[in-house]
């Protein structure tokens, strides 16, 4: 699947339904931690309610400061001190509840990006192979960060305006019908507006995202080729490279930020005027009030300390609906990031073992190979009626010319991939009817590409078998002539090695990963180009210990170099996806073809 392929199939659009399902499934999250939900939303209804009294207390001591009578100093210091706790305990409140949605948010998150790890380990070899590595990462990094900042902030938010804008509507109802109706016509204009603007804004959130993705995914590309790039001298084709996508990733987030940001102050404004609305419209009515042309205990009848409370209530409706404009953009974010990881939670896992699949408790080695056709794409067939006979404690040797299917070998062997046709046993049963998992554990392997992952020496040969000895881990090393070039390091087998064991030499990684190979102890071997990266006494000594290594053992060996596959049992000639010749060394040198001709060229 090209690059354009996925961003086509992965850009499909946020409509209501999915949007609905987004948050029923943030919702399960959420309800899944009730302990901290059920607190956050009592403190959330305290504390806006409190804040909600405010106004009045306020309106009772305007009134009682306007008195005819004089001012009614009693009522106004208490409604003066009233006032005060209701906000000091709100604020008390609201700071609680900041710190539970901290709680409930990391929660959350940890919990979502567990899974979405736990996910990517279970997702057959094909998902990586279409998607960018960086785009993965930036699931986990970028998408689970945004959904993060909505939930620990932007749902705190939410839900405080919701029960301000019902609170506060209540209260300007008993208030004032009359000057409620300023809403009845700003509001509705508000919700079209945001529905409106929300429906051009949530694509540009998408593809911002899917930008990021891109951005990231190019950068890991070229930081893990950084020594070739420079020898080539391509360091500005690739910074030109690299600022081109920067800018489309710019572009996009400016995009998406710039349209967002309207919303906001758009809303403001209507709510602004709205407020200013009710501001006249209640001195209207008061001083028509206050002339005796409108009667005391009448519809239309409101004091100064009722304006004064009014003004206050339709500041508290009318902000939290302009607060909720300004989030509701990052609530689009929010929602396209977390589309994207539950786009990867449902990719279907790799299919599970038969119900009656077997368990491999004794493995003697016997591999065949039975007609095998298999093709990466519908289009192109990799391999044709491939047919191997591999008898136990014998070694199979693969050769021939880059793209003829040696791997894809063996990744059939591993079951990384299904074949398309025919079938592959080992010990007579079918591969397909074994657990994957002790299938994969009768190999250890050996690749080109070596793996460290940052810890010790030490940690990373016990990779192979984690409750190993200290003493077996210095035999393996032993084995794989590793031992000296330990032990002259100050810190030994604790020697720390940073990713992918950048700061020792390719050969040396090699010596390790063949190390962590030998302390496995499976019964079966795979060796793809295993002493690629070392010189020739090296592999001198390393061939040494292999031939100990696969003593008893069925091993495959893809290899280049034939002179480290002279001894084997068998070996196979591979070209086009079919197996042209086979046969010992001494056998394919006698018969004059493509191996004669592969070996001349390498030692004539």
């Amino acid at each position: 699947m090209t690059r354009a392929q996925y961003n086509a199939k992965h850009n499909t659009k946020l409509d209501g339904k999915t949007t609905r399902h987004i948050i029923v499934r943030l919702g399960k999250y959420v309800f899944k931690h009730w302990y901290l939900f059920i607190p956050a939303i009592i403190f959330t209804l305290t504390s806006n309610h409190l804040s909600l009294m405010g106004p009045t207390f306020s309106g009772k001591a305007i009134n009682a400061i306007a008195n005819k009578n004089g001012v009614d100093y009693p009522v106004v210091w208490d409604s003066v001190i009233k006032m005060l706790i209701c906000y000091f305990f709100s604020a008390i409140l609201s700071y609680c509840l900041a710190v539970i949605m901290v709680h409930l948010s990391q929660r959350i998150v940890y919990t979502m990006r567990k899974q979405l790890f736990q996910k990517l380990n279970t997702l057959p070899v094909t998902y990586f192979d279409k998607t960018p590595v960086g785009d993965i990462v930036s699931h986990i990094s970028y998408d689970i960060d945004t959904i993060n900042s909505t939930l620990s902030h932007d749902l705190v938010q939410v839900m405080a305006s919701s029960y301000t804008v019902l609170g506060s509507l209540i209260f300007m109802w008993h208030i004032s019908k009359p000057m409620l109706l300023v809403f009845a016509i700003t509001v509705p204009i508000s919700i079209w507006f945001t529905r409106y603007k929300s429906k051009k804004v949530r694509p540009l959130f998408r593809e911002r995202s899917r930008k990021y993705g891109e951005l990231n995914g190019y950068a890991e590309e070229m930081l893990s080729g950084c020594p070739s790039i420079r020898a080539y001298g391509k360091e500005n084709v690739i910074c030109g490279r690299f600022n081109n996508r920067n800018t489309e990733t710019m572009n996009a987030y400016y995009r998406a930020e710039y349209h967002g940001a309207a919303l906001g102050p758009s809303v403001n404004f209507i709510n602004n005027l709205s407020i200013s609305l009710v501001t006249i419209l209640g001195g209207i009515l008061y001083m028509y009030s206050q002339s005796g042309a409108i009667a005391a205990g009448t519809l239309f009848f409101i004091s100064l300390g009722n304006v004064a409370e009014f003004v206050q209530y339709s500041r508290k409706f009318a902000g939290p609906i302009n607060e909720f404009a300004n989030i509701l953009h990052e609530f689009q974010s929010a929602f396209s990031a977390a589309e994207r990881v539950f786009r990867i939670l449902d990719e279907p896992s790799e299919p599970k073992d038969k119900e009656n699949a077997v368990e491999l408790k004794k493995v003697n080695g016997r591999v065949d190979f039975e007609n095998v056709c298999f093709g990466y794409t519908v289009n192109k067939q990799i391999l044709n009626n491939v047919s191997v006979k591999a008898d136990p404690g014998k070694t199979i040797a693969i050769v021939g010319p880059t793209g003829a299917g040696k791997t894809t070998i063996i990744n059939l062997l591993m079951r990384f991939y299904d074949v398309n046709s025919g079938e592959i046993k080992l010990d007579g049963v079918k591969i397909t009817d074994i657990k994957r998992y002790d299938l994969r554990k009768a190999y250890t392997m050996v690749l080109q590409d070596t793996w460290l992952f940052n810890g010790t020496i030490f940690d990373n040969i016990v990779y192979g078998r984690e409750n190993a000895t200290q003493e077996e881990v210095e035999q393996a090393a032993k084995a794989a002539r590793i031992d000296k070039y330990i032990e002259s390091l100050p810190d030994g087998y604790m020697t720390k090695i940073s990713d992918d064991g950048v700061n020792i030499s390719k050969g040396q990684r090699q010596l390790i990963t063949i190390a962590r190979a030998i302390l496995s102890d499976a019964p079966m071997l795979i060796l793809d180009e295993a002493t690629s990266n070392v010189d020739s006494r090296t592999e001198m000594k390393i061939q040494e210990a292999l031939n100990e290594l696969m003593k008893g053992r069925t091993c495959f060996i893809i290899a280049h170099r034939l002179s480290t596959i002279q001894n084997a049992n068998c070996i196979l000639v591979l070209q086009n996806g079919e197996i042209t010749e086979q046969g010992t060394h001494d056998e394919l040198l006698k018969k004059g073809g493509f191996y004669s001709t592969l070996y001349n060229s390498q030692f004539n």
